[in-house]
């Protein structure tokens, strides 16, 4: 039996504030992209390019806002828009971030699906588009029409055909995710589905998704082959993390992330993992990380994120921005930090990570559309 051959590309951006002022400035941010990936693409077998979390979160910014903070920013929004967001809030009863949110979603929604369409499209590719705030949708008379309330972190898959292939929802979130931030809606464990397609048998963990041993367990037990971790770390990659259920446990954020992707595949639990980080200070906001591409344990160059010691599983991974003592590299990430002040503040290293894959025919068989997916594709013109 042929076995399945593919490429997997993943890229590491840098954001601004400015990349999603209007439209047009994200049309071209997301584009420029895959015209960075483009040279890593194969032209003899299917390719697979996975982006980053929350990349279509900015757009909530279109037009522009005066502050400097994301605190500000969000109250800006909820009074700018606030007749509207009143109403959501009355008749919903969500919290005004998150009815901003749901205001905002008629243009923001439309153009992070039609822009990444594009892409997959004009490209050829298989795109885990990232994420982006995403209300939850469905069909009523042939009108697409939104489901009250509900607004999670979900990514969307296209295939190079421009015909989305599935959606999955975040369903770890973090703090500046749940109610007193962002205010999402956590995805169901239960929901979380496999795509199967000529790039492997997809499953999306976004994030800390890929830490938990239930959102893996799930995946793996309906056959994923290739786990797709996008991801924003907001933090600095040096400094230390600590999230629930005991946060009080710190520890570098490089030594927490072997507990994600690089230990699913080197565990043998799913065969591949692709995970792109985004990077860069928006407002005041800080985002770093080291994209990687990992497998088994006997597999790639020895190497490992920044502050660890060398090993196998790395297929890919992008050089942290500097070498050196743990201290010397905490000093390198607290001074690009946002707010740092420090000529260096804001340079980070952005980049692509390319590696060829092989996997075992599919078996799997394809997954019928959600409601939500099937109002999706009605909105994009696709037939159901």
């Amino acid at each position: 039996m042929t076995r399945r051959q593919f490429r997997a590309v993943a890229v590491q951006p840098q954001w601004s504030v400015s990349d999603f002022a209007t439209p047009a400035a994200f049309q071209r941010w997301l584009g420029g992209q895959l015209r960075q990936a483009e040279p890593k693409l194969a032209r003899d077998k299917p390719n697979l390019v996975v982006l980053t979390e929350l990349n279509g979160l900015p757009l909530l910014l279109l037009g522009g806002v005066r502050v400097q903070t994301f605190a500000g920013a969000a109250r800006e929004l909820v009074l700018r828009h606030w007749p509207a967001v009143l109403h959501i809030m009355l008749t919903e009863r969500v919290s005004p971030i998150r009815a901003v949110q749901f205001h905002l979603s008629r243009v923001t929604v439309p153009l992070y699906l039609t822009v990444c369409r594009d892409l997959a499209l004009s490209y050829g590719v298989y795109l885990c588009c990232g994420s982006l705030p995403m209300p939850r949708y469905f069909l009523s008379g042939g009108e697409v029409r939104r489901v009250p309330g509900v607004l999670t972190n979900q990514t969307v898959i296209f295939g190079p055909d421009g015909r989305l292939v599935g959606c999955t929802d975040k369903v770890h979130l973090t703090p500046p995710e749940e109610a007193g931030g962002l205010d999402f809606s956590a995805g169901r464990l239960d929901e979380l589905r496999v795509f199967p397609t000529p790039v492997g048998d997809l499953g999306v963990a976004i994030s800390l998704d890929a830490f938990r041993a239930d959102v893996i367990g799930a995946l793996r037990e309906q056959g994923c082959t290739v786990l797709l971790q996008p991801d924003a770390n907001g933090s600095a990659w040096t400094a230390d993390e600590g999230l629930p259920p005991d946060p009080a446990h710190l520890r570098p954020q490089p030594v927490a992330w072997l507990e994600s992707s690089w230990q699913v595949t080197t565990s043998g639990q799913i065969r591949y993992a692709v995970n792109p980080m985004v990077v860069g200070n928006l407002l005041d906001l800080t985002f770093d990380g080291q994209s990687a591409i990992t497998g088994r344990l006997d597999e790639g160059t020895p190497q490992s994120y920044a502050m660890t010691e060398p090993r196998g599983g790395f297929l890919e991974l992008l050089p942290w921005l500097a070498e050196g003592s743990d201290d010397a590299l905490r000093e390198a990430g607290r001074v690009r930090a946002a707010g740092s002040g420090h000529p260096l503040q804001n340079e980070y290293r952005t980049g692509v990570l390319a590696a060829d894959l092989e996997l075992s025919p599919a078996h799997l068989p394809p997954s019928p559309p959600t409601p939500h997916e099937q109002a999706l594709r009605a909105w994009l013109g696709q037939t159901t």
